[in-house]
């Protein structure tokens, strides 16, 4: 697809984002927390998230019947990468936000054109923001352009990260970064949505993030929103492709570096 295309094609998506943010809005008004189901420890699942995939998923595949699916919650089968496009879908990042009634949680949504992202929309329910990004078009929030920060030092920066839930083997060399974070920078915050991290980081609300044990439904369409408002992604040591390597740092570029050197010593 050329770049008009994929800009009409990431408008549908972003529509398709809002009409499943309106269920998931409806459903937080009245939710019954007996209604979860854990997937894993401290991996929980509801109802809101397997009914607002299938929005998506439905959705999607009228836009592109021929693409495959990554998806969170498994409604559109076995995960399936296909050849040309390949749709990768959290349907509700944050779950235990919602759960709680923590008003942070969105729906994330990306498209792979072969091994390249091309489309990306992030929409944070809460407060009817649409993140969207096209490669090679730019980043927007709700149309208005977006870039990252300008910050150039990590003394000037606040950053977000995610706590591991489920994988503890690398707790201490994690904690070990927390507290280099803690004392380098204006802040460390923890949201509970990386598809909201990483939007952040392109409006250049956070100057970076980082996390480690991630999905790539949880991070794919945030990587092409950074990447797109200025910033950089890669794994934490080394530019390889973040998507699928379960490790990420995001940022506005400028305290890139200065993120790989606090992180190196505790995971090398």
């Amino acid at each position: 697809m050329d770049l008009q295309q994929l800009t009409q094609l990431s408008h549908q998506v972003a529509e398709v984002a809002r009409q499943a943010g309106q269920f998931i809005r409806q459903e937080a008004a009245s939710f019954d927390r007996g209604r979860v189901e854990n997937k894993g420890l401290h991996d929980m699942v509801s109802y809101v998230d397997q009914e607002s995939e299938r929005i998506v998923v439905a959705g999607l595949r009228a836009l592109l019947p021929e693409a495959g699916f990554i998806t969170e919650e498994g409604t559109a089968g076995p995960a399936n990468r296909a050849e040309q496009f390949t749709w990768i879908i959290d349907p509700l990042d944050g779950t235990t936000n919602f759960i709680h009634g923590l008003p942070v949680y969105s729906v994330s949504i990306a498209l792979m054109q072969g091994a390249e992202l091309v489309v990306g929309v992030v929409y944070e329910v809460n407060q009817d923001e649409t993140f969207r990004a096209v490669r090679g078009g730019g980043a927007f929030a709700n149309e208005r352009p977006i870039r990252v920060s300008d910050a150039p030092t990590l003394s000037k920066s606040l950053v977000s990260t995610g706590f591991p839930y489920s994988n503890f083997n690398r707790i201490d060399p994690y904690l070990g970064m927390l507290k280099e974070f803690m004392r380098e920078t204006n802040g460390v915050r923890r949201v509970g949505s990386a598809a909201i991290d990483l939007a952040w980081v392109a409006a250049g609300r956070f100057e970076a993030f980082f996390e480690f044990n991630i999905n790539s439904y949880d991070v794919a369409a945030g990587i092409l929103l950074v990447r797109e408002a200025g910033g950089r992604v890669t794994q934490f040591l080394e530019d390889g492709d973040p998507i699928f390597n379960r490790e990420i740092i995001a940022s506005n570029g400028h305290v890139h570096d200065e993120m790989m050197q606090i992180i190196r010593p505790f995971w090398e």
